[in-house]
Protein backbone atom coordinates (compact mmCIF):
# COMPACT_ATOMS: atom_id res chain seq x y z
CA UNK A 1 0.00 0.00 0.00
CA UNK A 2 2.87 2.38 0.74
CA UNK A 3 4.25 1.98 -2.76
CA UNK A 4 0.84 2.70 -4.22
CA UNK A 5 0.49 5.82 -2.06
CA UNK A 6 3.92 7.08 -3.08
CA UNK A 7 3.03 6.55 -6.74
CA UNK A 8 -0.12 8.64 -6.36
CA UNK A 9 1.83 11.42 -4.64
CA UNK A 10 4.33 11.44 -7.51
CA UNK A 11 1.51 11.61 -10.05
CA UNK A 12 -0.02 14.60 -8.28
CA UNK A 13 3.37 16.28 -7.96
CA UNK A 14 4.03 15.71 -11.67
CA UNK A 15 0.88 17.65 -12.51
CA UNK A 16 1.71 20.45 -10.06
CA UNK A 17 5.30 20.76 -11.29
CA UNK A 18 4.15 20.73 -14.91
CA UNK A 19 1.63 23.49 -14.20
CA UNK A 20 4.31 25.65 -12.59
CA UNK A 21 6.83 25.10 -15.40
CA UNK A 22 4.16 25.69 -18.06
CA UNK A 23 2.98 28.91 -16.39
CA UNK A 24 6.54 30.26 -16.18
CA UNK A 25 7.81 29.24 -19.62
CA UNK A 26 5.76 30.88 -22.38
CA UNK A 27 7.83 29.11 -25.03
CA UNK A 28 6.11 25.85 -24.10
CA UNK A 29 2.86 24.97 -25.85
CA UNK A 30 0.17 22.30 -25.59
CA UNK A 31 2.32 19.73 -27.36
CA UNK A 32 4.76 20.00 -24.45
CA UNK A 33 2.05 18.67 -22.14
CA UNK A 34 1.28 14.98 -21.67
CA UNK A 35 -2.31 13.89 -22.42
CA UNK A 36 -2.93 13.54 -18.69
CA UNK A 37 -1.73 17.08 -17.99
CA UNK A 38 -3.78 18.47 -20.87
CA UNK A 39 -6.88 16.98 -19.31
CA UNK A 40 -5.97 18.21 -15.83
CA UNK A 41 -5.39 21.73 -17.16
CA UNK A 42 -8.73 21.87 -18.95
CA UNK A 43 -7.54 21.91 -22.54
CA UNK A 44 -10.36 23.09 -24.80
CA UNK A 45 -11.62 21.06 -27.76
CA UNK A 46 -9.58 23.19 -30.15
CA UNK A 47 -6.39 22.25 -28.32
CA UNK A 48 -5.70 25.32 -26.20
CA UNK A 49 -4.75 25.58 -22.52
CA UNK A 50 -5.32 28.96 -20.88
CA UNK A 51 -2.62 30.38 -18.64
CA UNK A 52 -2.29 30.63 -15.72
CA UNK A 53 -3.05 26.96 -15.15
CA UNK A 54 -4.89 26.29 -11.88
CA UNK A 55 -4.84 22.78 -10.39
CA UNK A 56 -7.61 21.55 -8.13
CA UNK A 57 -8.75 18.29 -6.58
CA UNK A 58 -11.38 18.01 -9.28
CA UNK A 59 -9.02 18.46 -12.22
CA UNK A 60 -6.52 15.97 -10.83
CA UNK A 61 -9.27 13.43 -10.16
CA UNK A 62 -10.62 13.83 -13.70
CA UNK A 63 -7.20 13.32 -15.26
CA UNK A 64 -5.82 10.57 -13.02
CA UNK A 65 -8.69 9.07 -11.04
CA UNK A 66 -6.88 10.04 -7.83
CA UNK A 67 -9.32 11.49 -5.27
CA UNK A 68 -8.43 14.15 -2.69
CA UNK A 69 -5.12 15.07 -4.29
CA UNK A 70 -4.66 18.00 -1.91
CA UNK A 71 -4.75 15.61 1.06
CA UNK A 72 -1.97 13.52 -0.48
CA UNK A 73 0.41 16.48 -0.83
CA UNK A 74 -0.77 18.42 2.23
CA UNK A 75 2.39 17.70 4.17
CA UNK A 76 4.78 18.57 1.34
CA UNK A 77 6.70 21.75 2.29
CA UNK A 78 6.88 22.87 -1.36
CA UNK A 79 3.13 22.78 -2.02
CA UNK A 80 0.85 25.68 -1.20
CA UNK A 81 -2.90 25.07 -0.64
CA UNK A 82 -5.62 27.71 -0.86
CA UNK A 83 -7.78 28.55 2.15
CA UNK A 84 -10.34 25.94 1.19
CA UNK A 85 -7.64 23.32 0.66
CA UNK A 86 -8.86 22.19 -2.76
CA UNK A 87 -6.56 24.19 -5.04
CA UNK A 88 -2.81 23.77 -4.92
CA UNK A 89 0.38 25.04 -6.49
CA UNK A 90 4.15 24.67 -6.18
CA UNK A 91 5.58 27.37 -3.91
CA UNK A 92 9.31 26.68 -4.47
CA UNK A 93 10.02 25.22 -7.89
CA UNK A 94 13.70 24.34 -7.57
CA UNK A 95 13.27 22.70 -4.18
CA UNK A 96 10.15 20.80 -5.30
CA UNK A 97 11.98 19.64 -8.43
CA UNK A 98 14.86 18.31 -6.35
CA UNK A 99 12.44 16.50 -4.05
CA UNK A 100 10.59 14.99 -7.04
CA UNK A 101 13.80 13.69 -8.61
CA UNK A 102 15.03 12.26 -5.32
CA UNK A 103 11.73 10.46 -4.69
CA UNK A 104 11.88 8.60 -8.01
CA UNK A 105 10.17 10.94 -10.44
CA UNK A 106 12.72 10.48 -13.26
CA UNK A 107 10.55 8.08 -15.37
CA UNK A 108 7.74 10.63 -15.30
CA UNK A 109 10.13 13.44 -16.25
CA UNK A 110 11.55 11.47 -19.17
CA UNK A 111 8.12 11.21 -20.83
CA UNK A 112 6.90 14.73 -19.97
CA UNK A 113 8.31 17.35 -22.39
CA UNK A 114 7.48 20.33 -20.16
CA UNK A 115 9.30 18.79 -17.19
CA UNK A 116 12.13 17.49 -19.37
CA UNK A 117 12.71 21.04 -20.64
CA UNK A 118 13.21 22.15 -17.04
CA UNK A 119 15.12 19.13 -15.73
CA UNK A 120 17.43 18.92 -18.76
CA UNK A 121 19.70 21.36 -16.95
CA UNK A 122 20.00 19.02 -13.96
CA UNK A 123 23.07 16.84 -14.44
CA UNK A 124 21.62 14.22 -12.13
CA UNK A 125 18.38 13.95 -14.14
CA UNK A 126 19.89 12.65 -17.39
CA UNK A 127 16.76 13.43 -19.44
CA UNK A 128 16.33 14.84 -22.93
CA UNK A 129 13.67 17.36 -23.87
CA UNK A 130 13.92 16.37 -27.54
CA UNK A 131 13.41 12.68 -26.71
CA UNK A 132 10.43 13.43 -24.47
CA UNK A 133 8.88 15.65 -27.13
CA UNK A 134 9.38 13.04 -29.87
CA UNK A 135 7.54 10.40 -27.83
CA UNK A 136 4.66 12.62 -26.74
CA UNK A 137 1.35 12.39 -28.66
CA UNK A 138 0.54 15.57 -30.60
CA UNK A 139 -2.63 17.50 -29.85
CA UNK A 140 -3.31 17.58 -33.59
CA UNK A 141 -3.33 13.77 -33.68
CA UNK A 142 -6.24 13.39 -31.27
CA UNK A 143 -9.85 12.62 -32.09
CA UNK A 144 -11.03 15.50 -29.89
CA UNK A 145 -8.99 18.00 -31.89
CA UNK A 146 -10.20 16.56 -35.19
CA UNK A 147 -13.84 16.60 -34.04
CA UNK A 148 -13.56 20.26 -33.05
CA UNK A 149 -12.03 21.10 -36.40
CA UNK A 150 -14.76 19.22 -38.27
CA UNK A 151 -17.54 20.82 -36.21
CA UNK A 152 -16.26 24.31 -37.02
CA UNK A 153 -15.86 23.39 -40.67
CA UNK A 154 -19.32 21.95 -41.33
CA UNK A 155 -21.28 24.38 -39.17
CA UNK A 156 -23.97 25.83 -41.41
CA UNK A 157 -22.47 24.20 -44.54
CA UNK A 158 -24.85 21.55 -45.82
CA UNK A 159 -22.56 20.60 -48.73
CA UNK A 160 -19.68 19.72 -46.41
CA UNK A 161 -22.05 17.86 -44.09
CA UNK A 162 -23.11 15.77 -47.07
CA UNK A 163 -19.48 15.05 -47.90
CA UNK A 164 -18.76 13.98 -44.32
CA UNK A 165 -21.52 11.35 -44.53
CA UNK A 166 -19.64 9.70 -47.42
CA UNK A 167 -16.30 9.51 -45.61
CA UNK A 168 -14.79 7.34 -42.91
CA UNK A 169 -12.67 9.84 -40.97
CA UNK A 170 -9.92 8.66 -38.61
CA UNK A 171 -7.60 10.74 -36.45
CA UNK A 172 -3.94 9.64 -36.39
CA UNK A 173 -4.19 8.46 -32.78
CA UNK A 174 -7.07 6.14 -33.77
CA UNK A 175 -5.03 4.37 -36.43
CA UNK A 176 -3.43 1.16 -35.19
CA UNK A 177 -0.73 0.28 -37.75
CA UNK A 178 2.49 2.28 -37.85
CA UNK A 179 5.27 2.07 -40.41
CA UNK A 180 7.42 0.20 -37.89
CA UNK A 181 4.75 -2.52 -37.73
CA UNK A 182 4.86 -3.12 -41.48
CA UNK A 183 7.23 -5.07 -43.69
CA UNK A 184 7.63 -2.55 -46.51
CA UNK A 185 9.40 -2.99 -49.82
CA UNK A 186 12.15 -0.54 -50.69
CA UNK A 187 9.81 1.37 -52.98
CA UNK A 188 7.10 1.63 -50.33
CA UNK A 189 9.57 2.91 -47.71
CA UNK A 190 11.03 5.37 -50.22
CA UNK A 191 7.57 6.78 -51.02
CA UNK A 192 6.87 7.36 -47.34
CA UNK A 193 10.22 9.15 -46.99
CA UNK A 194 9.58 11.27 -50.10
CA UNK A 195 6.17 12.43 -48.86
CA UNK A 196 7.61 13.22 -45.42
CA UNK A 197 10.38 15.29 -47.06
CA UNK A 198 7.90 17.14 -49.27
CA UNK A 199 5.86 18.14 -46.22
CA UNK A 200 8.96 19.37 -44.40
CA UNK A 201 9.85 21.56 -47.40
CA UNK A 202 6.33 22.44 -48.46
CA UNK A 203 6.92 26.21 -48.50
CA UNK A 204 10.08 25.88 -50.58
CA UNK A 205 8.35 23.63 -53.11
CA UNK A 206 5.41 26.03 -53.25
CA UNK A 207 7.69 29.00 -53.86
CA UNK A 208 9.16 27.16 -56.87
CA UNK A 209 5.66 26.14 -58.05
CA UNK A 210 6.48 22.44 -57.81
CA UNK A 211 2.98 21.12 -57.21
CA UNK A 212 2.93 17.70 -58.84
CA UNK A 213 3.62 15.68 -55.73
CA UNK A 214 1.56 13.47 -53.49
CA UNK A 215 -0.82 11.63 -55.81
CA UNK A 216 -0.15 7.93 -55.28
CA UNK A 217 -1.70 4.85 -56.88
CA UNK A 218 -1.33 1.63 -54.86
CA UNK A 219 -1.71 -1.50 -56.99
CA UNK A 220 -1.59 -5.16 -55.99
CA UNK A 221 -3.58 -8.23 -54.94
CA UNK A 222 -5.97 -8.15 -51.97
CA UNK A 223 -4.39 -8.52 -48.55
CA UNK A 224 -0.96 -7.18 -49.54
CA UNK A 225 -1.11 -4.04 -47.39
CA UNK A 226 -2.44 -1.23 -49.57
CA UNK A 227 -4.99 0.02 -47.05
CA UNK A 228 -2.67 -0.72 -44.13
CA UNK A 229 0.10 1.46 -45.58
CA UNK A 230 -2.35 4.30 -46.26
CA UNK A 231 -3.44 4.17 -42.62
CA UNK A 232 0.14 3.89 -41.33
CA UNK A 233 1.01 7.06 -43.26
CA UNK A 234 -1.64 8.84 -41.19
CA UNK A 235 0.33 8.15 -38.01
CA UNK A 236 3.69 8.76 -39.65
CA UNK A 237 2.70 12.13 -41.17
CA UNK A 238 0.33 13.24 -38.38
CA UNK A 239 -2.53 13.67 -40.85
CA UNK A 240 -6.10 12.40 -40.48
CA UNK A 241 -7.21 9.92 -43.12
CA UNK A 242 -10.44 10.40 -45.05
CA UNK A 243 -11.45 7.07 -46.56
CA UNK A 244 -13.93 6.99 -49.42
CA UNK A 245 -15.19 4.03 -51.41
CA UNK A 246 -16.37 5.03 -54.84
CA UNK A 247 -19.10 2.40 -54.78
CA UNK A 248 -20.53 4.18 -51.69
CA UNK A 249 -20.52 7.55 -53.42
CA UNK A 250 -22.15 6.28 -56.59
CA UNK A 251 -24.75 4.22 -54.73
CA UNK A 252 -26.39 7.51 -53.80
CA UNK A 253 -28.86 9.21 -56.12
CA UNK A 254 -26.96 9.36 -59.42
CA UNK A 255 -27.79 12.98 -60.09
CA UNK A 256 -25.94 13.92 -56.91
CA UNK A 257 -22.83 11.83 -57.56
CA UNK A 258 -20.82 14.55 -59.33
CA UNK A 259 -21.71 17.04 -56.62
CA UNK A 260 -20.71 14.54 -53.92
CA UNK A 261 -17.31 14.03 -55.50
CA UNK A 262 -16.76 17.78 -55.61
CA UNK A 263 -17.82 18.03 -51.97
CA UNK A 264 -15.44 15.27 -50.87
CA UNK A 265 -12.43 16.98 -52.43
CA UNK A 266 -13.52 20.35 -51.05
CA UNK A 267 -13.84 18.82 -47.58
CA UNK A 268 -10.35 17.31 -47.86
CA UNK A 269 -8.84 20.68 -48.81
CA UNK A 270 -10.58 22.49 -45.96
CA UNK A 271 -9.66 19.92 -43.29
CA UNK A 272 -6.06 19.69 -44.61
CA UNK A 273 -3.45 18.58 -43.91
CA UNK A 274 -5.10 15.23 -44.59
CA UNK A 275 -4.84 11.97 -46.50
CA UNK A 276 -7.68 11.31 -48.95
CA UNK A 277 -7.77 7.56 -49.49
CA UNK A 278 -9.87 6.29 -52.41
CA UNK A 279 -10.35 2.53 -52.29
CA UNK A 280 -11.73 0.42 -55.16
CA UNK A 281 -10.28 2.84 -57.71
CA UNK A 282 -10.84 0.31 -60.50
CA UNK A 283 -14.49 1.33 -60.20
CA UNK A 284 -13.43 4.27 -62.39
CA UNK A 285 -12.57 1.93 -65.24
CA UNK A 286 -15.77 -0.08 -64.90
CA UNK A 287 -17.82 3.11 -65.03
CA UNK A 288 -15.99 4.52 -68.06
CA UNK A 289 -16.66 1.48 -70.23
CA UNK A 290 -20.34 1.05 -69.43
CA UNK A 291 -23.03 2.77 -71.46
CA UNK A 292 -25.74 2.38 -68.85
CA UNK A 293 -25.54 5.66 -67.00
CA UNK A 294 -24.43 8.94 -68.52
CA UNK A 295 -24.60 10.52 -65.05
CA UNK A 296 -22.15 7.95 -63.74
CA UNK A 297 -19.72 8.66 -66.56
CA UNK A 298 -19.94 12.38 -65.85
CA UNK A 299 -19.24 11.66 -62.20
CA UNK A 300 -16.12 9.68 -63.07
CA UNK A 301 -14.90 12.49 -65.32
CA UNK A 302 -15.51 14.88 -62.43
CA UNK A 303 -13.43 12.60 -60.18
CA UNK A 304 -10.52 12.68 -62.63
CA UNK A 305 -10.75 16.47 -62.90
CA UNK A 306 -10.67 16.80 -59.12
CA UNK A 307 -7.60 14.57 -58.95
CA UNK A 308 -5.92 16.91 -61.44
CA UNK A 309 -6.70 19.90 -59.23
CA UNK A 310 -5.57 18.56 -55.85
CA UNK A 311 -1.96 18.87 -54.67
CA UNK A 312 -0.02 17.94 -51.55
CA UNK A 313 2.18 21.02 -51.89
CA UNK A 314 -0.54 23.54 -52.64
CA UNK A 315 -3.49 22.08 -50.73
CA UNK A 316 -1.92 19.85 -48.07
CA UNK A 317 -3.85 16.82 -49.34
CA UNK A 318 -2.06 13.51 -49.92
CA UNK A 319 -4.17 11.53 -52.38
CA UNK A 320 -3.86 7.75 -52.24
CA UNK A 321 -5.93 5.54 -54.54
CA UNK A 322 -5.87 1.76 -54.35
CA UNK A 323 -6.88 -0.96 -56.80
CA UNK A 324 -6.72 -4.73 -56.95
CA UNK A 325 -7.19 -4.63 -60.73
CA UNK A 326 -4.72 -2.18 -62.32
CA UNK A 327 -5.23 -3.82 -65.73
CA UNK A 328 -8.70 -2.27 -65.85
CA UNK A 329 -7.41 1.30 -65.66
CA UNK A 330 -6.99 3.24 -68.87
CA UNK A 331 -4.32 5.80 -69.70
CA UNK A 332 -6.53 8.69 -68.58
CA UNK A 333 -6.61 7.23 -65.07
CA UNK A 334 -2.94 6.23 -64.92
CA UNK A 335 -1.57 9.64 -65.89
CA UNK A 336 -3.30 11.35 -62.99
CA UNK A 337 -0.79 9.90 -60.51
CA UNK A 338 2.76 10.98 -59.72
CA UNK A 339 3.78 7.59 -58.37
CA UNK A 340 2.55 4.03 -58.83
CA UNK A 341 3.42 1.88 -55.81
CA UNK A 342 3.37 -1.88 -56.28
CA UNK A 343 2.29 -4.41 -53.67
CA UNK A 344 3.16 -8.08 -54.07
CA UNK A 345 2.32 -11.37 -52.42
CA UNK A 346 5.25 -11.91 -50.02
CA UNK A 347 8.03 -14.32 -50.94
CA UNK A 348 9.33 -16.87 -48.43
CA UNK A 349 11.84 -14.48 -46.87
CA UNK A 350 9.24 -11.75 -46.46
CA UNK A 351 6.71 -14.22 -45.05
CA UNK A 352 9.27 -15.21 -42.43
CA UNK A 353 9.75 -11.57 -41.44
CA UNK A 354 5.99 -10.93 -41.29
CA UNK A 355 5.43 -14.02 -39.16
CA UNK A 356 8.26 -12.95 -36.88
CA UNK A 357 6.66 -9.53 -36.31
CA UNK A 358 3.15 -10.87 -35.77
CA UNK A 359 4.18 -13.64 -33.38
CA UNK A 360 6.83 -11.65 -31.48
CA UNK A 361 4.59 -10.88 -28.46
CA UNK A 362 3.08 -14.39 -28.34
CA UNK A 363 4.20 -17.57 -26.54
CA UNK A 364 4.78 -19.43 -29.81
CA UNK A 365 6.06 -22.99 -30.16
CA UNK A 366 5.99 -23.38 -33.96
CA UNK A 367 8.88 -23.27 -36.41
CA UNK A 368 8.46 -19.95 -38.25
CA UNK A 369 10.89 -20.89 -40.99
CA UNK A 370 8.95 -24.07 -41.80
CA UNK A 371 5.66 -22.16 -41.67
CA UNK A 372 7.03 -19.54 -44.06
CA UNK A 373 7.97 -22.31 -46.52
CA UNK A 374 4.49 -23.88 -46.32
CA UNK A 375 2.55 -20.66 -46.87
CA UNK A 376 3.43 -20.01 -50.52
CA UNK A 377 0.72 -17.78 -52.00
CA UNK A 378 -0.43 -16.44 -48.62
CA UNK A 379 -0.83 -12.67 -48.40
CA UNK A 380 0.27 -10.67 -45.38
CA UNK A 381 -3.39 -10.53 -44.34
CA UNK A 382 -3.61 -14.32 -44.63
CA UNK A 383 -0.61 -14.74 -42.34
CA UNK A 384 -2.16 -12.47 -39.74
CA UNK A 385 -5.42 -14.43 -39.89
CA UNK A 386 -3.46 -17.67 -39.46
CA UNK A 387 -1.74 -16.35 -36.33
CA UNK A 388 -4.98 -14.95 -34.91
CA UNK A 389 -6.78 -18.25 -35.38
CA UNK A 390 -3.89 -20.19 -33.87
CA UNK A 391 -3.98 -17.96 -30.81
CA UNK A 392 -7.75 -18.37 -30.45
CA UNK A 393 -7.34 -22.14 -30.76
CA UNK A 394 -4.83 -22.14 -27.89
CA UNK A 395 -7.19 -20.05 -25.75
CA UNK A 396 -10.03 -22.50 -26.41
CA UNK A 397 -7.72 -25.25 -25.13
CA UNK A 398 -7.04 -23.03 -22.10
CA UNK A 399 -3.37 -23.13 -22.95
CA UNK A 400 -0.93 -20.28 -22.42
CA UNK A 401 1.15 -21.28 -25.44
CA UNK A 402 0.36 -21.54 -29.14
CA UNK A 403 1.19 -25.11 -30.13
CA UNK A 404 1.66 -26.97 -33.39
CA UNK A 405 -1.96 -28.20 -33.41
CA UNK A 406 -3.18 -24.60 -33.06
CA UNK A 407 -1.00 -23.46 -35.95
CA UNK A 408 -2.40 -26.25 -38.13
CA UNK A 409 -5.95 -25.07 -37.38
CA UNK A 410 -5.04 -21.54 -38.42
CA UNK A 411 -3.32 -22.82 -41.57
CA UNK A 412 -6.31 -24.98 -42.56
CA UNK A 413 -8.76 -22.14 -41.94
CA UNK A 414 -6.89 -19.82 -44.34
CA UNK A 415 -6.68 -22.55 -46.99
CA UNK A 416 -10.42 -23.23 -46.71
CA UNK A 417 -11.29 -19.55 -46.79
CA UNK A 418 -9.19 -18.97 -49.90
CA UNK A 419 -10.71 -22.02 -51.56
CA UNK A 420 -14.18 -20.58 -51.03
CA UNK A 421 -12.97 -17.34 -52.62
CA UNK A 422 -11.57 -19.29 -55.56
CA UNK A 423 -7.93 -18.66 -54.67
CA UNK A 424 -5.96 -21.87 -55.33
CA UNK A 425 -3.07 -22.87 -53.01
CA UNK A 426 0.16 -21.26 -54.12
CA UNK A 427 -1.63 -18.65 -56.24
Amino acid sequence: MAAEGTSEILQVMEILLTAEVFNRNRDLDENDLTPRCREAFGMGPEGQVKRPVIVSDGTVAQATGIPDASEKVKGNPFVELDSFGHRMRISALDAAAGWFLKKGGKPLIATNPALASFFEGFDSAGVSYAAAKAGNPLVEDTRAHLDAKIAALVKGDEALKAALELLIVSAPDEVEPSLSDLVCTGQQAAIAAKVRTALLHQELLRSHRIYELGKLLFVGPPGTGKTTLALALSRELHMPVLEVRLSMVTSQYLGETSKNIDRIFEFAKKIAPAILFIDEFDFVAKSRITDDHGALKRAVNMLLKNIDRVSLVRDGVLLVAATNHPQLLDEAAWRRFDEVVEFFLPDEKTRRVILGKVTAPLPWDGDLGELARRTEGFSGADLRVLVKEALLSSLVRESRRVGVEDIEKGYDLVLNRNALRGVPPGA
